[in-house]
């Protein structure tokens, strides 16, 4: 089969291998893949993945056990658990630690014609939720998760700082809460996004003081972390969204001396995500900048890698 592949640098092939479902697995015919940022941070060392990358997708079920699967539209959750041992059988499926992660770590993922997922993985789309929103779910889960760990108040004063992909999501489901949202960013085009729907936005955290109950940090770079830092208050909680390739400076003594809550954020619920979109809360369909066929998936990457780039697509026709 066709398919992008990473093996130190990025490659379209043409013969692939197909995936072989085991019993309890699909085999699914992806429509539409979305680029993340990890997936470029895969490009740069992250994670010393080997593989078909992307773990973003919506398609359509080309075989499973259970009929009725077959031709429906799903989405898929990235993290491959083992089921058995204590983590996940106390309900945390997500930090099994025998997990390989959909296009990140020992599973090849979505960028190809087809791709293999676990049926318990598998969520249906709703008929009212086109493609390039449902592809959209599983980085629109991630910004549900934030809502799973902290509890955020209409009162609190919370700072987004990254206006990138993720950034962008967060926001509009930070904002679902009432709470006092201010999103900082580099990028006038992709803040006003959030600004034509009345979500406060400012270019740099210059001269902003310390004074947020919560700051989300989605920057995707490690110097970040040390900006959302210095914007949270003293018994304020950060919550980090950022995964690269890199170790930042930390002053752990800082973090004791104001007593910060540090929140390690990463997937989130699926049903919560595809729920938002079915009932049209979130509308992401202004995050996306570009389409490319799989056929040109080297030029959708170096298009992603772009400064400020927003979601670009790859379509398997």
């Amino acid at each position: 089969m066709k398919a992008v592949v990473f093996d130190g640098e990025f490659r379209l092939v043409h013969d692939y291998p197909m995936p072989e479902p085991g019993p309890d697995e699909a085999l699914i015919r992806p429509r539409l893949i979305g680029i993340c940022n990890t997936d470029l941070e895969i490009g740069r060392g992250y994670a010393a993945f080997r593989g078909v990358p992307g773990h973003e997708f919506v398609g359509v079920v080309a075989e499973a056990k259970d009929a009725d699967l077959v031709g429906r539209r799903v989405v898929g959750e990235i993290n491959i658990s083992c089921g058995e041992c204590p983590t996940c059988r106390a309900g945390r499926p997500t930090h099994c630690p025998y997990r390989t992660v959909l296009g990140i770590h020992g599973h090849d993922g979505a960028m190809a014609e087809y791709l293999r997922l676990p049926v318990r993985n598998l969520h249906l789309v709703p008929e009212n939720v086109p493609d390039e929103a449902a592809v959209f779910v599983e980085p629109l889960a991630a910004a549900c998760q934030i809502l799973d760990q902290v509890h955020v108040q209409p009162t609190d004063r919370v700072i987004v700082i990254g206006d990138g992909k993720l950034g962008l999501l967060i926001a509009r489901v930070l904002a679902l809460t009432g709470c006092d949202l201010l999103v900082v960013g580099h990028h006038r085009e992709n803040l006003d996004i959030l600004a034509a729907r009345g979500i406060a936005t400012r270019i740099g955290s210059e001269g902003l003081g310390p004074d947020a109950d919560l700051v989300v940090e989605c920057t995707g770079r490690a110097g970040g972390f040390e900006e959302a830092r210095r914007l949270v208050r003293p018994r304020g909680t950060l919550v980090l969204k950022s995964t690269y390739v890199g170790q930042p400076t930390v002053n752990l003594s800082a973090l004791v001396v104001d007593e910060i809550t540090v929140v390690g954020s990463r997937c989130g619920p699926f049903p919560a995500a595809l729920r938002l979109l079915k009932q049209q809360l979130v509308d992401v369909l202004p995050l996306i900048e570009a389409e490319y066929p799989l056929d040109e998936a080297l030029a959708a990457l170096e298009h992603a890698a772009r400064r400020g780039a927003r979601k670009v697509l790859l379509r398997v026709d």
